[in-house]
């Protein structure tokens, strides 16, 4: 296997997003980095199903956490029969799926095709644990070299010397757009929402960027239309949980506001990714209720007396007509045209 990380920023080398060994899965800690550098050691799938529910991991994290989560469902019923091995980790499959509801899709294709090659496995006699674990590293390296050609293809649509305006932590686009920049040696600075109530802009995308080189600066969620009028945006970005084919888009709460600010500046927005196939339209997206004392606090200070109350919807809504174009692996779309990235033959990302 071909690893695809070399050069990568901390946060997105292999091992520091989640691993399996010896009967544990082991996930960055990325609720508390970069000031703290702190592993969740999982000894049970469950245990991993409640690291994704809880944030441990965040954007692409889990599409490898819920892999290396199925190769430890493996561990756990080593030396049951077989039928009681494919029945534990159906089971499993449907536990590590539904661990956040806005993704369960994307999860369940990578946990769905884990069930098979363990199956595969144990019909020849092989190791499922092993396979398992090889399927989930060759779908990640799958995922990166994938990302590398969006992540080459934004940076064509960043002007030299130009400034990007980002949201939330968009994974592995961050690190093939660093990539790209580097290959085609084009300088911009990079402005991060911070993104509340998580901050996943301030300390894991700024974190990116600014230990890459980058001119990183941090603007709290409230900056945006400042900045925008007097910093010299160029082009906002982000990358998508669900990117649905009527050109509806879900990310982290806080991006539509984002959109109607980038439309009134007349400012691009380009959304990062690859389509849902059984996403259809707006209706299939699914908007996760986070528990709302996250908002209510910082870093477990409260923030309020007792009596306020909060909301915390995780993800909103971008409609197609706020966004310039879905940049892809086989182009860059206009998000009502989505339907044609299907049209032709195209690699499965998640299996």
């Amino acid at each position: 296997m071909q690893r695809m990380d070399q050069g990568m920023p901390f946060l997105l080398q292999y091992e520091n997003v989640a691993w399996y060994e010896d009967g544990k899965v082991r996930i960055l800690d990325r609720r508390v980095y970069p000031t703290k550098i702190r592993f969740e050691i999982c000894e049970t799938y469950q245990q991993v199903v409640q690291a994704i529910a809880d944030m441990v991991t965040q954007s692409a994290g889990p599409y490898t956490a819920v892999g290396m989560g199925m190769a430890l469902a493996a561990w756990q019923v080593r030396d049951k029969p077989h039928a009681e091995q494919m029945a534990f980790l159906r089971q499993a499959s449907y536990d590590l799926a539904h661990s956040r509801p806005t993704t369960a899709n994307r999860y369940g294709k990578i946990t769905g095709r884990c069930v098979d090659v363990a199956e595969q496995a144990l019909a020849q006699g092989r190791d499922p644990i092993a396979a398992i674990v090889d399927f989930t590293l060759e779908s990640l390296s799958r995922r990166y070299g994938t990302m590398q050609i969006v992540g080459d293809q934004l940076a064509d649509l960043i002007p030299e010397g130009g400034t990007v305006l980002t949201q939330c932590f968009g994974e592995t686009i961050i690190g093939t757009l660093i990539q790209a920049a580097a290959k085609k040696n084009k300088s911009f600075r990079v402005f991060c929402a911070e993104t509340r109530p998580f901050l996943q802009g301030a300390r894991l995308t700024a974190s990116c960027f600014a230990q890459m080189g980058f001119d990183t600066t941090v603007i709290t969620d409230n900056m945006v239309a400042y900045s925008m009028e007097r910093e010299h945006i160029d082009i906002f970005t982000s990358a998508a949980d669900t990117i649905a084919r009527d050109g509806h888009i879900a990310n982290k709460i806080g991006t539509f506001q984002m959109a109607i600010l980038a439309k009134y500046f007349s400012i691009p927005y380009y959304v990062t990714g690859v389509p849902d196939e059984d996403k259809r339209s707006v209706k299939d997206i699914i908007i996760e209720q986070r528990d709302p004392k996250l908002v209510l606090t910082s870093w477990d200070i409260p923030n309020t007396v007792p009596e306020v109350k909060a909301i915390y919807p995780s993800f909103d809504v971008v409609p197609p007509h706020l966004i310039s174009g879905v940049v892809t692996d086989k182009g860059v779309y206009v998000p009502y045209l989505l339907d044609r990235y299907f049209e032709t033959d195209y690699k499965k990302f998640y299996y």
